[in-house]
């Protein structure tokens, strides 16, 4: 059972049905490696990190280009992609089944593999229409990470993550 308090179950262990983060902010930061570092530092310091949390606020999808499409680029990635799986298809054929023998079973699978990859790439593409002729990858990324602890730990929390912000940072680490 579920605590509406702690968002927490009787194990101890977080809910596994979604659920908004409960507790009370002790530090806010810009990025998610700060938020970590800070996480980090009440971990060193025999905090107990199992009630905090780091909540990304105001959340954005960002999809960044990273390449032109083109037939020749989607046909040479879709065979590539298919020849991998050729090949893996081809030696669990040959490990299991030795009366096939080795070379022949990888070189159809391989063949085999190569041609599907192609065709089904071929077939995700056009069936865009030119629509989307880039490739892209996607990240989910926040405004702000805010660090939330349970209010019986929190002061305590606070104060710890204070002195860390007036500490200088060692030379090698990002600013």
């Amino acid at each position: 059972m579920t605590s509406p308090f702690s968002g927490r179950n009787q194990s101890g262990m977080p809910p596994r049905m979604p659920t908004p983060p409960s507790g009370w902010p002790i530090g806010s930061y810009s990025t998610y490696e700060e938020a970590q570092r800070a996480v980090d530092h009440l971990a060193d310091s025999d905090f107990p990190v199992e009630e905090v949390t780091i909540v990304g606020v105001d959340l954005m999808l960002v999809e960044r280009v990273t390449g032109r499409l083109s037939w020749g680029r989607v046909l040479t990635t879709g065979g590539l992609s298919g020849a991998w799986f050729g090949l893996f298809v081809g030696v669990l054929l040959s490990l299991f089944n030795p009366t096939a023998g080795f070379g022949p079973a990888i070189i159809v699978a391989l063949v085999t593999g190569i041609i599907f990859g192609v065709v089904f790439a071929a077939v995700g593409y056009g069936s865009t229409r030119g629509r989307r002729d880039f490739q892209s990858a996607s990240q989910l990324v926040a405004a702000r990470y805010d660090v939330l602890c349970q209010p019986r730990s929190a002061e305590r929390g606070r104060d710890m993550l204070a002195k860390l912000a007036m500490r200088p940072r060692p030379s090698g680490e990002n600013q």
